[in-house]
């Protein structure tokens, strides 16, 4: 599905981040710190080299998904929303179209610390809400990565789901995971 961020008006602008749309010039800023063991710990994929990533960071697909993360005119991370349909049943599968999204995040660990990763999830989850009227956001984790879900717990998210050694993680060990929701109501009551 090619989702339609166009009710947002990039970039959009926090105290400190500007957040806005990946570009193809933002592969070399964002393979800097996505080439990283602490960082490939985690992210869904960590390609190899710079070649393999290219190709990956530059699909359409993946750049209509991936925005990035700014701190005075330097990329210190990226976030993913993906616009998804939820579950429904057939007949009133029209009305779950687009109704949901899944997050995610990955910032540079050379400015960790410094409270962007809230920053700009608290951003992104007010553009979900706000913006493109999304009734419901999902992220998913490994439960051994603690500063994701803490992530998560800090932004008001809910965890709904614990699974048992279900995930492959790419050390060959079946780890368990986290899944963590929020819903437009719950974002509403919050602010």
């Amino acid at each position: 599905m090619t989702q339609d961020l166009s009710a947002v008006s990039w970039p959009v602008r926090t105290e400190r981040l500007t957040i806005r749309p990946a570009a193809a010039a933002d592969l070399d800023a964002t393979w800097a710190f996505r080439r990283l063991p602490e960082v490939g710990e985690w992210v869904t994929w960590a390609e190899p080299d710079r070649a393999a990533y290219a190709q990956r960071f530059l699909a359409p697909d993946r750049l209509a998904t991936t925005l990035v993360v700014e701190h005075d005119g330097a990329v210190v991370g990226d976030l993913m929303l993906r616009v998804e349909d939820a579950w429904a049943q057939g007949e009133v599968a029209g009305r779950a179209a687009g109704t949901q999204a899944e997050l995610g995040w990955t910032i540079d660990p050379a400015h960790s610390g410094r409270g962007y990763a809230t920053e700009a999830v608290t951003e992104l989850l007010r553009i979900c809400f706000e913006d493109l009227r999304l009734r419901r956001v999902v992220a998913l984790c490994f439960a051994d990565n603690t500063a994701s879900w803490r992530l998560m717990e800090r932004v008001g998210m809910r965890r709904e789901l614990h699974t048992v050694r279900d995930s492959l993680h790419r050390s060959g060990e079946w780890l368990d995971g986290y899944g963590y929701a929020l819903l437009a109501e719950e974002w509403r009551a919050r602010r």
